[in-house]
């Protein structure tokens, strides 16, 4: 299965041409799976709850969602990708997972990070795994990754990769994945972007690194801090299913969360 991700600089607002890009990069290569970034259409600094009002959509009624779905199905892929949801009167920080045939799920960021609380509404959906060819898919999105729980939930319910739309500015996250694959012995791709934002307050500026890990925390490709690209990698879904680390030691039924502290 080939799997693979967009890393780019998303410009506020221009929802278009946004994803005209991400479009011309998916068209370059084949992939079975492609992830994009964090609100890839909008790009990520918001000002005011007007902003999110009008760039937010519905999901799957929206332009963008509709758009990934027509190009997962010129495309035969399916892609994953991180977009403002309008659901009624709340917003959402959300991603979808779409493919030839139309939505396969939506994921609404449970854990929200910094201003993010402003605007949005923290996640009501819980995680889910859904397959993708021959994987099992689920998504978290990008400050989730900092939450052990979020990785081990979506392991739980046999998740074999993790899809993991990213607007990083904090350094921690490239080298913490490593270790939520390997606890969970499961592939990861994270897609982050580059570039800067200063929309009249503080600049952010993004890491990029977006990278795809394996099931023993092995980085199999890590992008540039700086350039736009986009890369596939070839993986075998089924090394995520053994969970055994060795004759005594299985990773899941080792658990004892009869012990563990209940919040």
């Amino acid at each position: 299965m080939k799997v693979g991700f967009v890393q780019f600089d998303c410009r506020f607002g221009e929802v278009e041409k946004n994803t005209d890009r991400a479009a011309e990069w998916i068209t370059r290569q084949r992939a079975d799976l492609w992830v994009l970034p964090e609100l890839f259409n909008t790009s990520y600094q918001f000002t005011s709850k007007k902003e999110v009002a009008a760039l937010a959509e519905p999901v799957p009624s929206g332009p963008t969602t509709q758009r990934l779905i027509r190009l997962a199905k010129e495309n035969r892929t399916h892609l994953v990708a991180g977009l403002a949801e309008r659901s009624g009167k709340q917003f959402y920080n959300s991603s979808v997972l779409v493919g030839p045939k139309g939505l396969l799920s939506v994921y609404r960021k449970i854990h929200l990070f910094y201003e993010e609380t402003r605007w949005f509404t923290p996640g009501n959906l819980r995680f889910q795994v859904h397959p993708v060819g021959k994987a099992r898919v689920g998504m978290m999105i990008c400050f989730d990754w900092f939450f052990p729980e979020a990785a081990r939930s979506l392991a739980l319910l046999g998740a074999d990769i993790i899809a993991h739309p990213s607007n990083l500015v904090l350094p921690y996250c490239p080298d913490a994945m490593p270790t939520r694959c390997l606890e969970n012995r499961l592939f990861a791709i994270t897609a982050n972007r580059v570039g800067s934002e200063s929309r009249g307050k503080e600049t952010l500026t993004y890491i990029g690194m977006s990278e795809v890990v394996d099931p023993k925390g092995r980085i199999l490709y890590r992008a540039s801090d700086r350039k736009e690209e986009s890369h596939v990698v070839e993986i075998d879904p089924k090394l995520a299913r053994n969970k055994s680390l060795n004759r005594y030691n299985h990773l899941l039924k080792d658990r004892r969360d009869r012990l563990y502290v209940k919040s």
